[in-house]
């Protein structure tokens, strides 16, 4: 076993391919025949984005890895059985919850959650009569959208702009992380609240530490390499692990990182590649710092800039070619001309005639699976 002053070495090959395995992202995962439950639950969370450019996140997260058999009617399902719950824009799987109502219990606690959870808190505490009203009115009710809910805040919720306003959607904010209300489902775009009791399992509690822990093992499983420390991101999942795992450094890439034992035992068997199309939200390459030091990719969002600024498209779906990162595919679902619009596909290295072949056929593969035609542009 290494140790902090003798990690495991891994090559950036090695540590490349360690994520995409265990982001299911490789030849033998696809052929596994796993379903969403699986994969959702090995992922530990798929982000909730209802973005449609080409279509929303957590769908083209689950074709990526499972491909155009992928029924569209299974995820919705899912979530309507509440098999998948939803938890701060991310679903998890029902199995999970617990793990994440165990940090709810006593959120915020001085020890885990920072000053401005705490400061959150204290709003709702000054707004103890709204919070009365909204949790009346859903237990009378619910599920309810938060236009139906009642704003009687003394005092208002203050931001920088974002949030200004919306004292019922901050205030059902504070209280999903308390575990108080939850989302129960949606209506289109819009989430349906009720209190969480009526949505959660009654299943038993672990205490916070080892449930806090066991996520952290889940997400290094999740992950393969990942820091013990990272910025944190918003949402019930960061992308660090603490130290779970084996200690590791990665052949040029400063500092220390963890790795999955059963990853760390997997890394002498041969490694199948396969091409695959990627929400701008996959989890390979939602947390930008870590795809740069594993992937070196050059990429962001664009969605956010003004057209002229955009060097790969509003929506580019990042290409990944065994285990390197090579390419963007500009693309949108225009669904009223029943076409999967192809604008461009950029070659960050020039791509062989085999890569290119591939990545027609996955081009192929999302558009039959939408229900639409592909059209190449250019």
């Amino acid at each position: 076993m290494a140790t902090d002053s003798s990690p495991h070495r891994l090559s950036a090959e090695q540590a490349r391919r360690v994520a995409v395995r265990a982001q299911l992202l490789d030849a033998p995962a696809r052929r596994r025949g796993l379903d969403v439950l699986e994969v959702v639950r090995a992922l530990t969370m798929v982000q909730v984005d209802l973005t449609a450019r080409v279509a929303p996140s957590a769908e083209l997260v689950l074709w990526s890895r499972l491909g155009g058999g992928l029924d569209r009617d299974e995820l919705p399902a899912r979530c309507e059985e509440q098999r998948l719950v939803e938890i701060s824009m991310r679903l998890v799987h029902h199995d999970d919850v617990a793990l994440h109502r165990a940090e709810m219990a006593v959120w915020p606690d001085p020890a885990l959650h920072d000053p401005y959870e705490h400061a959150a808190w204290e709003w709702v505490l000054d707004n103890g009569g709204c919070r009365a009203d909204v949790l009346e009115r859903l237990r009378a009710d619910g599920p309810l959208p938060a236009t139906a809910l009642p704003d009687t805040c003394v005092r208002p919720w203050g931001s920088s702009g974002w949030s200004n306003g919306k004292n019922v959607d901050k205030m059902l904010q504070v209280l999903a992380v308390r575990g108080e209300v939850a989302v129960a489902g949606r209506e289109g775009r819009t989430r349906l609240w009720d209190l969480a009791e009526r949505v959660y399992a009654d299943d038993p509690l672990p205490p916070v530490e080892a449930a806090l822990h066991e996520r952290g093992v889940r997400r290094l499983a999740a992950l393969g390499v990942a820091r013990a420390r990272s910025a944190k991101v918003p949402g019930p999942d960061p992308d660090h692990v603490g130290e779970v795992g084996e200690p590791a450094v990665v052949e040029g890439v400063r500092g220390r990182w963890r790795i999955d034992p059963a990853q760390l035992a997997a890394l002498e068997e041969p490694f199948e590649p396969r091409v695959a199309l990627l929400s701008p939200l996959d989890r390979l390459v939602f947390d930008r710092k870590r795809m740069v030091e594993l992937f070196d990719f050059d990429y962001q969002l664009e969605m956010y800039k003004p057209q002229a600024q955009r060097r790969w498209g509003y929506y580019a779906l990042p290409v990944l070619v065994g285990d390197r990162l090579l390419g963007k595919v500009d693309a949108t679902a225009d669904r009223r001309a029943r076409a999967l619009v192809v604008h461009a596909v950029h070659e960050d290295e020039p791509f062989g005639a085999e890569t290119r072949a591939a990545v027609r056929a996955e081009i192929e593969d999302l558009a039959g699976w939408l229900g639409l035609e592909p059209v190449l542009q250019g």
